[in-house]
């Protein structure tokens, strides 16, 4: 699969190239920059507009073989000479680059969402440049994303606290398809915010199935609450990191079940032995052989716990899945925090609550 390149070096390239533009007097139609990954990136230059004291010109998002919302958008830097008695490199956020309006992001509130490895990255490009005119002024560089704001309703950035437009990110510079340590970086952010809002405590839940039954059922903003997507170990890790206290998992059977198994990675395509989990269980409980045999044929844990429910053992075997649940991740944390869970099922409802889970939903539906 075909790597791209992330908004952080598509402005650094742009701005490479317009104060290139602005030193010279001569149009740049492409320019290369090394990323931090080592690999280079050549990049058209689109858009020139050139004056004496300004000079603007754009790159356009290539994300690969990466489904990513800002793939094909413009990455504006406007560059301009500014009074200084030292030379220094100004870095703005214009039109389409959200403004930091919540803590525990890469940048303080009030501040272009440019993150510090893009401020980095520009500000070496430019340097490099000037110091090869030999020009020590100091340059102002204004990053703007005219579909940003669009854009940004399509991302997380809203929830995050990032208003306005999208944000200039990456560490590495190159965007890799599906990246799974950007999933991870966003569930680390989310609960970073939590933290640094004087939260020892935080609801977590792998998907959207988990926040909708949290809201509807007691009413708990979802907004509030982390979605971990399969990570509940590396999540958990996390937590721990970031010196938080208690943790309540909300999930699907279907994805929780798993974990009661000790599983801490709940894709399909890592481990599922799900009817595996429930059966075992339904054996401690003494379920009847038959209704076993069924459920080792079920495609569904909600089809499972149908079963479970006509034979009257569904309370026994999900409350001890959630014990389980608790019992696993408490694990994984080394006892370095306290965890709670509920299980649900999307035709049952709530199937099971460890013991400590009421109380913890009454501390989050306070806040």
């Amino acid at each position: 699969m075909r790597n791209g390149f992330t908004t952080g070096s598509c402005a650094a390239a742009a701005s490479k190239a317009a104060v290139y533009m602005l030193l010279t007097g001569k149009e740049k139609k492409s320019i290369t920059i090394d990323t931090p990954k080592g690999i280079s990136y050549n990049a058209e230059i689109l858009d020139i507009k050139m004056s004496e004291k300004e000079v603007s010109c754009a790159v356009k998002k290539d994300s690969g073989d990466d489904p990513d919302v800002t793939n094909g958008a413009l990455i504006y830097s406007t560059v301009s000479f500014m009074d200084g008695a030292e030379q220094s490199v100004i870095i703005e956020g214009g039109k389409g680059v959200g403004k930091v309006t919540k803590p525990g992001l890469d940048r303080p509130v009030g501040d272009a969402a440019i993150n510090t490895v893009p401020r980095q990255m520009i500000e070496k490009e430019v340097l490099d440049v000037c110091d090869l005119f030999d020009i020590k002024e100091s340059i102002k560089v204004v990053i703007s994303v005219p579909e940003g704001e669009e854009i940004a309703k399509k991302t997380f950035n809203p929830k995050l606290g990032i208003e306005g437009g999208i944000s200039i990110i990456g560490t590495s510079g190159i965007v890799e398809p599906m990246s799974t340590q950007a999933i991870l970086d966003t569930i680390k952010i989310e609960l970073k915010q939590r933290k640094e809002l004087g939260f020892d405590y935080v609801a977590v839940s792998p998907g959207n199935y988990g926040l909708d039954f949290m809201r509807d059922t007691y009413g708990y903003d979802l907004d509030k609450s982390v979605k971990c997507s399969n990570f509940i170990g590396l999540t958990v890790d996390m937590a721990v990191e970031l010196g938080f206290k208690d943790v309540l998992f909300v999930g699907h059977i279907g994805k929780l079940i798993k974990v009661a198994g000790g599983i801490m990675n709940t894709h399909s395509k890592e481990a599922d032995c799900r009817m595996e989990i429930i059966t075992a269980l339904g054996i401690k409980h003494k379920v009847p052989v038959e209704t076993l045999e069924k459920i080792l044929d079920c495609v569904t844990t909600e089809e499972a716990g149908k079963l479970l429910k006509e034979c009257g053992k569904c309370d026994e075997v999900f409350e001890d899945a959630a014990k389980k649940v608790c019992a696993n991740l408490e694990r994984r944390a080394q006892g370095k925090i306290k965890t709670e869970c509920v299980l649900f099922s999307k035709e049952l409802g709530e199937l099971a609550k460890s013991d400590g889970a009421a109380d913890f939903i009454k501390r989050l539906t306070s806040e």
